[in-house]
């Protein structure tokens, strides 16, 4: 009997090992992105890759205006070796404060505009192609949009502060409706609108800053409710399905970007909580994997679609692999990706290496 108990024992302690997410290796590529002279990045809010591996860039750059409420967005195209090829989209009239950008199955980009509250889509050639939603008028009084608590009722096909936008496998548009709303809007592949769902809470299927989102090879729609440190699944008609939570112990020697250490209540919660879902993505291929990035520890967490963590790398900081608030992701393949960052002004574009990490580990 204890010959049983202890190979029963053995079995857990080393499914428990087996479990156990590892550092992954990796490496920051240095200098990749080379700017022409007298042009600079702002806050790098957005990155996007297309099927050429150009490398497309969403900058709180190219400012005008007053420094509250100015302009600030502007996208920057670079080739697959990082040089400059050109800017889309300059001066366009949905331009006021850069949030998110996307590229579709077809090439099309797409960029989510959190200050004009609109989405556009541009063709390849980069052409505006379709409109979502309608900035404040010019001729209206100026000054910025006023919170009211509770939040005034969220209009169909109209946005408070849009966050991002995914499809589905039949084309159906998706759009974190984000700060304010705290929603996911449906469009069909047309632009008709279909629905909405979520509303603001904690509840499951309820969320609080919806503030990334992507989908699966399935079309299910995993959405980063960072407020709420989760990411929550719904399937293509928007029913809610699971919640991801990502819960990897935080070393007491980290040190944030900039301000106090957060208290363990405020490490174990909410928006600047371990684990909570600034940025997602969700990689191409027949095995499909999560990446999700949080501001503190300023990690990116590597995770199975069944939730499960992998692996995680980075810390905060200003040096490369290190990281300053990732805003977005973009994962073209397993061990590439390109993180866009706030507060470094910067996108940084990782090669990993698990299984170099597998091995320092001994393959556990």
């Amino acid at each position: 009997m204890k010959s049983i108990v202890c190979i029963g024992l053995f079995a857990l302690a080393s499914a428990a090992l087996v479990a156990q997410p590892v550092e992954i290796p990796f490496d920051s590529v240095p200098h990749f992105l080379k700017l022409p002279p007298n042009l600079y990045l702002g806050e790098a809010s957005g990155v996007a890759v297309n099927s050429k591996k150009h490398v497309f860039v969403f900058s709180r750059g190219n400012s005008t205006g007053p420094a509250y409420g100015a302009t600030a967005a502007q996208i920057l195209e670079f080739d697959a070796l990082g040089n400059y090829v050109r800017e889309v989209g300059h001066n366009l009239y949905a331009w006021s404060f850069a949030h998110a950008i996307r590229f579709d199955k077809n090439d099309n980009l797409w960029a989510i505009d959190k200050g004009s509250d609109m989405i556009i889509k541009f063709d390849p050639q980069g052409r505006v192609a379709m409109v979502f939603g309608r900035k404040k008028e010019a001729s209206d009084e100026g000054g910025p949009w006023t919170r009211v608590n509770p939040p005034r009722p969220p209009a169909d096909g109209q946005f408070r502060q849009p966050t991002d936008v995914t499809w589905d496998t039949e084309g159906n548009i998706f759009i974190s409706d984000g700060y304010i709303n705290s929603r996911v809007a449906k469009f069909d592949k047309t632009g008709k609108w279909v629905k909405s769902f979520g509303t603001p809470g904690r509840e499951p299927g309820q969320l609080n800053t919806p503030h990334s989102i992507a989908a699966d090879a399935k079309g299910n729609i995993y959405v980063a409710d960072r407020g709420n440190r989760r990411i929550q699944v719904f399937d293509p008609d928007g029913t809610y399905e699971r919640s991801i939570t990502i819960d990897v112990p935080i070393p007491p020697d980290v040190q944030p970007w900039m301000g106090a250490k957060p208290s363990p209540q405020q490490a174990a919660g909410g928006t600047m909580g371990g684990g909570a879902p600034w940025a997602i993505c969700i990689t191409p291929g027949p095995t499909q994997y999560l990446y999700s990035a949080d501001a503190y520890p300023g990690r990116i967490y590597k995770l199975s679609l069944d939730g499960t963590v992998l692996g995680y790398l980075g810390t905060t900081g200003r040096q490369l692999k290190e990281f300053g608030w990732i805003h977005e992701l973009a994962c073209p393949a397993e061990n590439e990706i390109y993180a866009a960052e706030i507060l470094n002004w910067r996108v940084q574009k990782l090669i990993l290496h698990p299984a170099a990490g597998a091995a320092h580990t001994g393959g556990r």
